[in-house]
């Protein structure tokens, strides 16, 4: 979780819960009206506080309006072309109302977008009265960006019945194919003399199965209106504020009540549910992270990349597509008490879609800790330490933290003898920025970490002080796309010291800022409009002590080898508008002389990569990934969807080796943790699940390979060789 105080000591990567601290204003916030109230707090605090305020002009104005007008009607199904024209008579002055404090053009809006939206129920029923045309060769083009919107009610009465046509070939089809399976599944009971239970779909006909298709589709948008129905003017003026606020950049938020109450909730550390992080994107909600511990790791049933179709609990019989879907109310149908089950239909990474049951559970925190592994490679002992988050105690943070468990790791694979270390920080979206400085220091004798730099061009760097080093051997890190924040901060100061070669991804995510969480109640000495939120703001770059920023760039890898996110849009520099990369004076610090031929390892290990056959598939499968997910142009015809994913199923099969792969390396717990699994079958269990992922792990192997010549290297060459004890 991503906290933040302004005692730089104790730096957290991302947001502080508490109420901040700002100082004394003599400013007074007494506007009866809660909207106009909001706004004038809002546009105070962003301009007192944010690192880099934005000016409120007419380019200010423009981007509110699109992104506002995209966020409330994402693939063009309820404005009218007239509607638009109607609303830019507003696309300039919306920067002039938010200094009056004026809401008239959300107003009008809201109003014509509430009259469409109760318009679109007749155009969803009427269209799903009949069967649909699947011989007619017809497409839909998903990108909704460059369509545009439709002229008059007919025209946007086709667009929605190739929309909902969309929808339900996908249910048509799975259908179809269920009912196939039923027959085998049958016809092998039969054979083997066992009993077997009717579904109610084996006696359908096609012309029946149809039918239920578009009853499906229906269904899940009779539950996606009953989910707007209840939302209120204040859920829109709240996405109204994020659309305002989030032109400071992508990580400042208004947050209203309810959110900042689940933003609590999250940063209590206790989670419930199916253990997965979620973003929506356009009209779907994708899967960013995978909690580790969480019931969908437990059960490996998404990953990084899935997007999620629909939603069905495990009472119900039929699915609810979320599709379209506030995040909001997707997560309210996603989540659920601890032990029941809910089930998703997931559209996987490489197109295939699937259904999983999850059992919900509260989210298992020991799997996110640091966790280590002996490698044994023809002889020779490494250490290997993953680090999924930068975490630590609220309370206390000496009591329990990412630094001081790395070090118990790093001690308790000296005594194994291992010559070499790995750090993997692949998916570590960040946490503690003190943790990270604490543990960039068991490998540095002292010097600077890191440089935060405040609005108005305050710099503090912040150093390790402490001599001790826990381990001076080989050292590589391990990267991805998804390493962020406090990841990237270590990252990028074990690489300017030449501390640790980085092996991984083109570069890491890129996020090199900090975000405050203001609470807006502080300065309302008298209020009766109820609680007002918070505000998530950015207040502080992060930057290398080279003095390059992590912003954007993040870290580049010493050695890239490619992986399945090659081409996805994860990073910082996909946001639409992220603050700039730039520099600042470096900070004065020493290289690392604990190596021989440094730069020579870096260069044989990409020509090792060049030949590995392994790596070759997976960019030929991020590639793939990448064709499939820019494919917009989608067949409405049966014969032709089918053929399509029957297609599809063919491609994918020679990705099938990947899972095959077998890097030769044994991996063993360390003593303490062996005798802890003697007593805990589930811990037993963890390990040899994560052991045997680790057997197919290539960027596990070139770590060892690096390791392996650097020690190699070192006693070639008469240097010391890594603290054993």
């Amino acid at each position: 979780m991503q906290l933040m105080k302004k005692n730089f000591k104790v730096l957290l990567l991302a947001v502080f819960v508490a109420a901040a601290s700002c100082s004394f204003t003599t400013k007074s916030f007494e506007d009866p009206e809660k909207d106009k109230l909001l706004i004038d707090l809002i546009t105070y605090v962003l301009d007192k506080w944010h690192y880099d305020a934005a000016a409120l002009d007419d380019a200010f104005s423009i981007a509110v309006y699109d992104t506002f007008i995209e966020g409330v009607d994402p693939i063009k199904r309820y404005f009218l072309q007239s509607d638009i024209e109607s609303f830019e008579i507003y696309k300039t002055e919306i920067d002039d109302q938010i200094k009056l404090k004026e809401v008239i053009f959300f107003n009008f809006v809201y109003e014509r977008l509430m009259l469409r939206m109760e318009e679109s129920k007749g155009m969803y029923k009427d269209a799903l009265e009949m069967p649909f045309n699947y011989v007619t060769d017809e497409t839909i083009n998903v990108d909704y960006d460059v369509s545009l919107y439709a002229k008059t009610k007919e025209e946007l009465q086709a667009r929605w019945r190739k929309q909902l046509k969309f929808s339900t070939i996908s249910n048509f089809y799975d259908l179809i194919e269920e009912k196939g399976s039923i027959a085998k599944r049958k016809a092998t009971a039969i054979k083997d003399g066992e009993e077997y239970i009717p579904t109610g779909n084996e006696d359908l006909t096609e012309t029946q199965l149809e039918e239920k298709s578009r009853v499906s589709t229906q269904t899940s948008l009779e539950e996606y209106y009953d989910f707007t129905d209840d939302l209120e003017r204040k859920d829109y003026f709240a996405i109204f504020l994020t659309t305002i606020v989030e032109q400071f950049d992508p990580h400042t938020n208004y947050m209203a009540p309810p959110d900042r109450d689940r933003f609590d909730q999250r940063m209590s550390g206790k989670l419930e549910g199916v253990g997965a992080r979620l973003q929506k994107k356009k009209d779907y909600i994708n899967v960013m992270e995978v909690i580790s511990g969480g019931p969908a790791w437990r059960g490996e049933h998404i990953e990084v990349g899935d997007v999620l179709l629909k939603v069905r609990q495990e009472d119900e019989l039929e699915s609810v597509s979320i599709v379209g879907m506030r995040i909001d109310d997707a997560v309210k149908l996603i989540k659920g008490p601890k032990g029941s089950k809910v089930i998703l239909t997931v559209k996987g990474v490489d197109g295939s879609i699937r259904e999983e049951t999850i059992k919900r559970d509260v989210v298992e925190l020991e799997e996110t800790y640091a966790k280590s592994t002996i490698i044994d490679k023809a002889g020779n002992t490494y250490g290997l330490i993953n680090l999924p988050a930068f975490y630590f105690n609220m309370q206390n943070y000496k009591e329990r933290n990412a630094a001081t468990d790395i070090e118990k790791e790093i001690n308790s694979l000296k005594k194994e003898g291992v010559e070499g270390l790995v750090l993997d920080l692949r998916n570590n979206g960040g946490g503690s920025l003190r943790t990270a400085v604490d543990i960039a220091g068991l490998f540095i004798k002292e010097g600077p970490v890191v440089q935060v730099a405040s609005s108005g061009g305050a710099k503090e760097v912040l150093e390790d002080k402490d001599q001790a080093i826990a381990w001076d051997g080989p050292f590589v890190i391990l990267v991805n796309e998804l390493s962020a924040s406090a990841s990237e901060i270590l990252a990028a100061a074990m690489q300017d010291y030449k501390r640790a070669i980085i092996i991984g991804s083109t570069q890491t995510y890129g996020k090199g800022t900090v975000q405050n969480v203001v609470d807006l109640n502080q300065w309302l000495r008298k209020n009766d409009q109820g609680d007002m939120g918070a505000l998530k703001l950015t207040t502080q770059k992060f930057y290398r002590v080279n003095g390059g920023s992590t912003q954007l760039e993040g870290v580049k890898s010493d050695v890239v080898m490619p992986d399945r996110y090659s081409y996805f849009d994860i990073g910082e520099r996909d946001y639409d508008n992220p603050l700039p990369y730039d520099k600042i004076t470096p900070a004065s610090y020493e290289v690392w002389e604990g190596y021989m031929d440094y730069e020579a390892t870096i260069e044989k290990s990409k020509q090792r990569i060049a030949l590995n056959n392994q790596l070759k598939l997976i960019e030929e499968n991020a590639k793939y990934i990448k064709k499939r997910r820019d494919q917009k142009d989608i067949t409405l015809n049966l014969t032709k969807y089918r053929a399509e994913i029957n297609k599809n199923k063919e491609d994918i099969k020679k990705f099938d080796a990947m899972d095959n792969y077998d890097n030769k390396l044994s991996y063993r717990s360390l003593p303490d943790e062996l005798a802890l699994m003697l007593k805990d079958t589930t811990l037993s269990e963890k390990r040899k699940r994560w052991h045997k992922s680790l057997t197919k792990d290539v960027y596990v192997e070139e770590a060892v390979n690096v390791l392996e010549a650097l020690e190699l290297a070192n006693i070639k060459n008469g240097y010391p060789t890594s603290i054993k004890n």
